[in-house]
């Protein structure tokens, strides 16, 4: 008896260590810790539905909203229409949005872009790498990083709203926060 209960515990602490992603890489992990507001943004490169490869240093100078969803979130969906809105009125003007789809079909996401008309830039996690290195786990997840690669915003859940995107926008800039978002 003794010696089964031992390896049980064994058992359950490689299991643990399995799922922080301490062995086995981080596919095994369900992410690290969140980025810490205020400090740097993790590098990343990720390639697009056109196959093109995007950087989050290559945008340095823009605010950036990163975008963490999938096909099958409603509230990850939900949350879309206020993003492409806000990126539609302000991508001219230093907003950029990198929607980072995990672990999905390609053809499954590009169908969806399609339905929806969305046009920001949407990335293929497909070994949900980026996303653990956001400490992702749940979706939907924003994180605004401000022009210097600095994260200024971490959100958890289904709560962009226009409103809320231009809100953190003008605090990032420094501005007020009425509607009105001034990017330059």
């Amino acid at each position: 008896m003794k010696k089964a209960i031992e390896r049980l515990g064994a058992a359950s602490v490689l299991l643990a260590l399995l799922a922080v992603g301490q062995l086995g890489g981080d596919v095994w992990g369900m992410g690290s810790r969140p980025p810490v507001i205020g400090t740097a943004a993790s590098e990343f490169t990720l390639v697009d539905l056109e196959g093109r490869a995007h950087s989050l240093s290559q945008h340095r100078g823009n605010i950036v909203l990163v975008n963490f969803w999938a096909t099958w979130c409603k509230p990850c969906t939900t949350e879309m229409p206020a993003m492409q809105a806000c990126y539609d009125r302000l991508r001219d003007k230093g907003f950029v949005v990198l929607a980072v789809n995990e672990l999905e079909d390609e053809a499954k996401v590009r169908e969806h872009i399609k339905a929806y008309g969305h046009t920001f830039p949407v990335l293929l996690d497909q070994d949900n790498r980026v996303a653990n290195q956001y400490g992702v786990y749940g979706l939907p997840v924003s994180v605004f990083i401000d022009e210097h690669g600095i994260v200024q915003e971490y959100i958890k859940g289904g709560l962009l709203t226009e409103q809320k995107i231009e809100e953190v926008i003008n605090r990032i800039k420094g501005g007020d926060k009425s509607r009105s978002v001034s990017l330059q």
